[in-house]
């Protein structure tokens, strides 16, 4: 960047460079209606969306949809990064829910056919 040179200078270049790199996984992510249907599928109650069962599985089904992203593009190391933030989220919830309810933790894992330690 020039001195004296404000972000305006530069701006349409930054927007074209922002609109030509898409992210192809966002196709492939979970949409209203999916979220809607795992939710129901594992909550405890009506209005659950936070409980660790809907999170394992919210988390578990963004992890399927991002490795299958991940298997066509294995050069995509920020989404990698990001897949690995996902995996780790969804281990502290399994650690809490294993520690706290072990039914409820035994229930998920069938569920989502996740493997145990």
């Amino acid at each position: 960047m020039r001195i004296g040179a404000t972000l305006d200078t530069f701006a349409p270049r930054h927007k074209k460079i922002a609109k030509n790199k898409l992210l192809c996984y966002h196709f492939s992510m979970l949409t209203k209606t999916k979220k809607l249907l795992i939710i129901k599928e594992v909550a405890t109650h009506d209005k659950d969306t936070g409980s660790s069962e809907v999170q394992i599985a919210l988390l578990t089904k963004k992890i399927e949809a991002l490795a299958a992203h991940l298997k066509k593009n294995d050069k995509d190391k920020h989404s990698r990064r990001g897949l690995l933030s996902m995996v780790a989220d969804r281990q502290t919830h399994m650690k809490y829910l294993e520690k706290n309810n072990v039914k409820r933790y035994n229930a998920i894992t069938r569920k989502m056919e996740l493997k145990k330690k």
